[in-house]
């Protein structure tokens, strides 16, 4: 096991505009899972190929365990690889594919059937040993490509978008399972994937990206608590935070002209900013007695709970999400929405930055 730095990374593609990966500065520590999250293109799967040998560093470095790997081979830094298509040999059986790659590393008989029982009861497969991956189910076939990562007892795990090819109900079964199983091993975790709730179930720490530059990196729960900038705020969470064009004011902020009071911490915070963006999470709006109008455009009811969807009556270009219980408007009615402002989050219109705590 090792820890993993990215310092100052840089990857430049020819004839790119801008890099796809710009002066990526991260430290992952010793037996840490982190997951790198961002829509298509950010960078993030680059920045695991970097990682991993497979694309080259224009600029800055990455270390493992303190060593520079500026120039290793792939083979030569002690990573395994875990792809979204599993790349599993149709004609090999699960244990002769589990355990290939320690027979090209001159690894002798028993001790590679030894590494193979040892990870197929971790992965429950045993029972499957001597079948051929066509036999098999999506979650297994993953499973035999995690556990053939396992076999190789590497110092780092690096894993891009294992769970896309299962389909909902199966990728949260395998996405608790890979969570479990990496607690166990403590072996340093790189995951890549496009869908933050499994960032954000799976993660010890995530690291957002956008266009190539790391956003913010931080806990699950930092990251939704206290996003440091409007894209984070709205990548983060699902549904989105809702996000609102605001000016400052003596006693708040004005948004679809209405006074929202702040406390004072907000306040001071906010005083001398002039625009604004103010962001607040669905669940801290309520339908009821409140200040803003919100006309219901749909509404998500999912049993235990309901989304309301709709617009400010008096900005119909906005967007606003309400959770709303079991009980809810129907589209059409236009109804009052009370915002708590206690969890309001405060962004600079110009930069995008959080201000105030």
């Amino acid at each position: 096991m090792a820890e993993v730095t990215y310092d100052n990374a840089t990857c430049i593609y020819p004839g790119a505009e801008r890099p796809a990966v710009d002066a990526l500065q991260l430290a992952i520590n010793d037996g840490e899972f982190v997951v790198m999250v961002g829509p298509s293109g950010c960078g993030k799967t680059t920045a695991l190929r970097m990682l991993a040998g497979l694309e080259e560093i224009d600029d800055g470095a990455i270390r493992i365990g303190g060593k520079d790997m500026t120039g290793v081979p792939s083979r030569d830094r002690d990573i395994a690889m875990v792809f979204q298509n599993y790349a599993l040999y149709p004609s090999k059986t699960v244990g002769e594919n589990m355990g290939f790659a320690l027979k090209m590393q001159g690894v002798g008989k028993e001790e590679r059937a030894r590494r193979v029982r040892e990870a197929a009861k971790l992965l429950d497969l045993e029972p499957m040993l001597d079948r051929k991956p066509r036999n098999l189910s999506g979650g297994q076939r993953q499973r035999v490509a995690m556990g053939r990562a396992i076999v190789r007892e590497p110092k780092v795990f690096c894993m891009d978008e294992p769970l896309s090819n299962l389909d909902a109900q199966l990728r949260v079964q395998t996405r608790t399972q890979i969570a479990e199983l990496q607690r166990r091993l403590r072996v340093t975790t790189v995951y890549v994937t496009h869908d933050q709730v499994e960032a954000m179930t799976m993660g010890e720490r995530v690291a957002v990206m956008r266009a190539g530059q790391l956003q913010q990196f931080a806990s699950p729960t930092e990251l939704y608590d206290r996003p440091a900038n409007v894209f984070v705020a709205g990548f983060i969470g699902s549904p989105a935070m809702n996000r609102f064009d605001a000016t400052a004011e003596r006693d708040g902020i004005r948004l679809a002209g209405v006074l929202l009071r702040l406390t004072d911490a907000q306040l001071a915070a906010a005083q001398g900013s002039g625009k604004l963006v103010a962001g607040i999470r669905p669940e801290h709006l309520s339908i009821g007695d409140g200040q803003l109008t919100v006309r219901v455009g749909l509404v998500e009811d999912l049993g235990s709970d309901s989304y309301v969807y709709g617009q400010l009556a008096d900005d119909p270009a906005s967007s606003v999400i309400v959770r709303s219980g079991r009980q809810h408007p129907r589209p059409g009615e236009v109804v009052k929405v009370a915002a708590d402002t206690d969890h309001l989050h405060l962004f600079d219109a110009a930069s995008g930055l959080r201000i105030g705590d």
